[in-house]
């Protein structure tokens, strides 16, 4: 069997949720099904690190996607003309992007679709690109996987997709991601935070991520509790907008409030694992790789009561208002003073994350493989 992957969003250095999730589950399905051939289809030069085995051929296609009017001329024209002119049974969009007219099958990953819900938060060229094609291609996918039973529920309800036709699958966490020792948590937070103790946002450094309101919740909790603690915010800048700006030069505590920009796989479990807490009281979520992370690394998380956050963490997390400040800085107070809270959560965060794993993930993106190719 001949399977087409788009894979452009794997990029050395620069791999994020869709893209861990890309990585993770392909390289487990290549090296699994020797018997069938893959080609990956970039858009720009690639590193041979995708190139996960033997049966696996990297192909470039013009030109280099970086705006949403090259993204949509690479998927429905450039990628449309491959797929006719080449021989496939199937192609997977590990991005959600299919061509809306594709000469064969499409497996269409939809992680999620903020941008029906906060299109505000995305530059207008962006926010147009996804409210019109994904419309568009949630209807023209021969099947779609999704990452969390929330994202599957809004998927159905607002484009009025049968059930029937999605598959969850869930993200997961490597074994990177472990507890560390007391000598290299010091060593971290002398680091990045002066030697103090520091709550974690991981992520893109977005609107939708509350950025904002996390801060205005870090300056109510220092002036309930005075301490050494500080804020780091781990992710690069992609949208910074001034609703954060403001809020970051209006913190009376902007000096305790670190942004790191993109780190390192490393860098990112010696952060995550040397935390007080993770905070992240996103807007909107998909799936919350990060909250996972933080479990997996034995450091409790507080996250929103909203979209698929619940359902990830379970009992094991602390869940906040992500609209009220009030929520948020309560949330640090306890995890701060109570040990015993800590703990518990640490304890069941551990458990948690043993639920997620990405041999499982891989195991059931194929699953939906095979469900289009029995048709």
């Amino acid at each position: 069997m001949k399977i087409a992957v788009i894979a452009r969003m794997l990029r050395r250095g620069k791999i994020e949720g869709i893209g861990m999730f890309a990585r993770e589950t392909l390289q487990r399905i290549t090296k699994q099904h020797p018997e069938h051939q893959f080609a990956f289809l970039f858009d720009r030069p690639y590193d041979d690190e995708f190139t996960f085995s033997e049966n696996v051929r990297p192909l470039i296609l013009s030109f280099p996607a970086r705006h949403p009017a090259q993204i949509a001329w690479w998927h429905q024209v450039s990628l449309k003309k491959y797929l006719q002119k080449n021989s496939h049974d199937i192609l997977i969009s590990p991005d959600g992007s299919i061509p809306l007219r594709s000469p064969v099958p499409t497996l269409a990953v939809i992680h999620d679709i903020n941008f029906e819900h906060f299109p505000a938060d995305l530059p207008f060229s962006f926010r147009h690109y996804y409210r019109y094609y994904y419309p568009k291609i949630a209807k023209a996918a021969t099947r779609i996987v999704t990452v969390s039973e929330f994202s599957k529920s809004d998927i159905i309800n607002r484009y009025n997709i049968d059930a029937g036709k999605i598959d969850v699958v869930y993200n997961a966490v490597g074994d990177s991601f472990r507890p560390i020792d007391g000598t290299m948590i010091n060593t971290v937070r002398s680091r990045y935070s002066s030697g103090s103790p520091y709550f974690l946002f991981v992520g893109s450094i977005h609107q939708r991520k509350n950025i904002d309101g996390m801060i205005r919740a870090f300056d109510k909790f220092k002036e309930n509790v005075p301490s050494d603690m500080k804020l780091i915010f781990a992710g690069a800048k992609r949208w910074w907008k001034k609703e954060t700006e403001d809020a970051f030069h209006q913190s009376l505590y902007k000096n305790d409030i670190i942004f790191t920009g993109r780190v390192s796989d490393e860098q990112l479990t010696e952060l995550i694992g040397s935390a007080l807490a993770l905070v992240l009281a996103s807007k909107f979520e998909g799936f919350g790789i990060p909250i996972l992370e933080a479990m997996k690394c034995g450091v409790p998380v507080i996250t929103s009561d909203v979209t698929a956050m619940p359902e990830i963490a379970g009992d094991a997390a602390l869940l906040v208002d992500p609209f009220s400040t009030d929520s948020i800085s309560e949330a640090m107070r306890k995890i701060f003073q109570d040990d015993s809270l800590r703990q518990s959560l640490i304890s069941k965060g551990i458990e948690r994350a043993k639920k997620f794993t990405w041999d499982e993930s891989a195991t059931q993106l194929w699953k939906s493989v095979e469900r289009i190719l029995a048709k």
